[in-house]
């Protein structure tokens, strides 16, 4: 047996939710905005690319991809002055995926009123070797009810993401054998 496939047969020890959840915050700026003067939606994606990222390589202990961006969802306008929070944390682990949650909430930089949340998102990284091949990650060990909730709802988003790559794949393999080219 190579080191490799004894390094995927090795359990890893689980991490607790907590070991890798973290905010990242930014103030918005006139540099951030679109045309109708609110702050645009890819700056936004962006943060939470940032943050998901964050979390899943604390949680993988190294380098991991953006694999996949679901439900991200917009709730309220973000304005030039808003101090934006990232609230981000593992909610389910796999073999070498993980599903990070991300919370967007936002405050008015000079006001003190609780932040609003503004948006929300699930994204899937994939941990990588030096090679970019995947490696194993360590399971996620939810601590409070509110992880076990997040960690059962992710399982059923990965049980829809599977089911909807599967059929979209027999779809085109049915088109394909009818003599349709995409």
């Amino acid at each position: 047996m190579t080191d490799q496939a004894a390094d995927m047969e090795t359990d890893l020890p689980g991490k607790p939710t907590s070991a890798s959840r973290t905010t990242l915050s930014h103030i918005m700026t006139h540099n951030d905005t679109n045309l109708l003067g609110t702050v645009h939606g890819g700056v936004i994606m962006k943060l939470v690319d940032d943050a998901a990222g964050a979390v899943a390589g604390r949680h993988s202990g190294g380098p991991a991809v953006t694999a996949s961006m679901d439900e991200m969802v917009f709730l309220e306008p973000v304005r030039v002055g808003d101090l934006v929070h990232v609230k981000a944390q593992v909610n389910w682990t796999g073999r070498t995926s993980m599903e990070i949650g991300v919370r967007v909430l936002a405050e008015r930089w000079n006001e003190s009123a609780p932040a609003t949340q503004v948006g929300s998102a699930y994204l899937v990284f994939a941990a990588v070797d030096a090679d970019g091949k995947p490696r194993r990650v360590p399971p996620v060990e939810p601590e409070t009810e509110r992880d076990r909730r997040r960690n059962q709802e992710a399982q059923i988003r990965r049980t829809h993401r599977l089911a909807r790559r599967r059929a979209i794949r027999e779809l085109r393999e049915r088109r394909a054998a009818e003599g349709f080219e995409d």
